[in-house]
């Protein structure tokens, strides 16, 4: 039995904090979305919103509105979606323990609150940027430079499945969970801020959230970071958040590794992107790498810091990444590096809640090792409640299309109060595409996109999983 005082003793600030701020969120005003054709400012020139001064937000609770407004969103940056949207900002929490801001996209079907409990899914997108301008919050909405220009894939294309969670009938929130400073990888803050974008989304009235809410998290890949480390603090952090389970897959459950497979590697332009992000949230490793990258290394960092995925990946393929260092040996062996990587690392704790974990066997991006690592640590507490789900048939990027259904539908049933039981379980697919239980929300998932294109209202009425 997992002894719980001692979480519970570290996070009663935080939740007497939150009971304090809560209710607060009515006397944020909410201003009107942009008069259509106006494009949005990119976060970069939109500093009163993602920056705001410090005054602005010093003396909040964490998840405590800062500011909120109307938003047109848009897949693709061109097609409307017939949602009720808004961006909020909130105070939250970074790794140092010290106030910044943060900023999520809430949207929820048009028209009055269904019956039964509110149902709100946490979206943890795979932003893998080192650029505000790559932020979902930014490529969701209409007029803003296409993804395809930005080299913004994920957070572009994510809307496709976003829509499925608007078409259930949800509400949802999407985190900007890199934060005001693009810190790629920083899991522990991306934990943080996940947890109070729920906390801002459940205070912010026009939402219309009712008290016996249910919250999910669900992420892929740079998502399941986020996902995955708010799985871990919820106990510590947001104990009085009501999560019901969280859905994860391509899980980045080691950097460490991760780095170690990307070295000479197809992945290597996008891990490397990781250690710059890394390096932003923790100064002892942005100062190591300062003093002993070579030339190539500097000149590399510099070409990269303010790219979005695309370009993140296209750049530096198949690059010695350890190499790039000048000192002998393994460079990740060093004091400095092998303890920030080793606190990047899952697992300190065992999530409150149950799990859905899904992986490639041969995924190239996010090794498998670390993750059965991961869920046999989870597994080993007998509180504890795993789905671990290996798929041999797929690798990193067609596994986030394959895994979506079956995730959406396990989501389903944590939200409408399906009991899953203590314990753990493991299973070996060829494809989880070929479980005939998910082939429904597979075919929604097309439906609420075809849907979309005809502008009609999104989970109005909702289209189960």
């Amino acid at each position: 039995m997992r002894a719980r005082l001692t979480a519970a003793a570290i996070a009663l600030t935080t939740v007497i904090g939150a009971a304090l701020g809560s209710g607060t969120a009515a006397a944020v005003p909410v201003a009107p979305a942009l008069p259509f054709p106006v494009p949005p400012a990119i976060p970069e020139f939109d500093q009163d919103f993602y920056l705001p001064s410090p005054a602005t937000y010093v003396d909040k609770v964490p998840g405590e509105l800062i500011a909120a407004r109307r938003v047109h969103l848009a897949a693709l940056s061109v097609i409307p979606i017939n949602v009720d949207a808004w961006q909020i900002s909130f105070r939250s929490t970074n790794t140092r323990g010290e106030p910044i801001p943060a900023v999520a996209t809430v949207l929820k079907p048009k028209g009055p609150a269904k019956p039964g409990p509110s149902k709100l899914v946490s979206w943890q997108s795979a932003e893998d940027s080192t650029a505000l301008y790559c932020a979902p919050s930014y490529a969701l909405q209409q007029a803003s430079i296409p993804g395809a220009l930005t080299g913004s894939a994920d957070s572009a294309y994510e809307v496709l499945q976003i829509t499925s969670l608007v078409g259930a009938g949800w509400s949802v929130v999407i985190p900007d969970h890199q934060g005001p400073e693009s810190a790629f990888a920083a899991g522990p803050l991306a934990g943080r801020i996940t947890l109070d974008a729920i906390r801002g989304a459940r205070d912010f009235s026009p939402l219309g959230l009712k008290r016996d809410l249910r919250v999910g998290l669900m992420g892929y890949s740079g998502g399941a970071i986020a996902t995955g480390w708010a799985a871990e603090l919820h106990e510590s952090y947001a104990p009085e958040l009501p999560i019901v389970g969280a859905a994860e897959g391509g899980v980045p459950a080691d950097i460490r590794a991760m780095v170690d497979l990307a070295n000479n590697n197809a992945a290597s332009g996008l891990i490397l992107a990781g250690i710059i992000g890394v390096s932003r949230e923790y100064p002892e490793l942005e100062r190591f790498l300062r003093r002993h990258l070579n030339p190539l290394g500097k000149a590399l960092l510099a070409s990269k810091n303010p790219l979005c995925l695309t370009y993140q990946s296209a750049l530096a393929p198949f690059l010695n990444i350890k190499g790039l260092v000048n000192l002998p040996g393994d460079p990740l062996d060093y004091p400095t590096p092998r303890k920030v990587l080793g606190q990047l690392k899952m697992g300190a704790n065992v999530p409150d809640f149950p799990m859905f974990v899904y992986q490639s066997n041969p995924d190239w991006v996010s090794p498998v090792g670390p993750v059965n690592e991961l869920v046999r640590t989870y597994c080993a507490d007998p509180d504890a409640s795993v789905r671990y789900v290996r798929d041999h048939f797929s690798e990193h990027v067609s596994l986030a299309i394959e895994g979506f259904a079956p995730a959406i539908v396990w989501m389903r049933d944590r939200l409408d109060g399906k009991p899953t039981g203590v314990g753990c379980t493991t299973a070996d697919q060829g494809s989880m595409s070929l479980d005939p239980k998910t082939w429904r929300a597979f075919v929604n998932l097309v439906g609420n996109n075809l849907a979309l294109l005809i502008n009609q209202e999104l989970g109005n009425p909702p289209r189960l999983p």
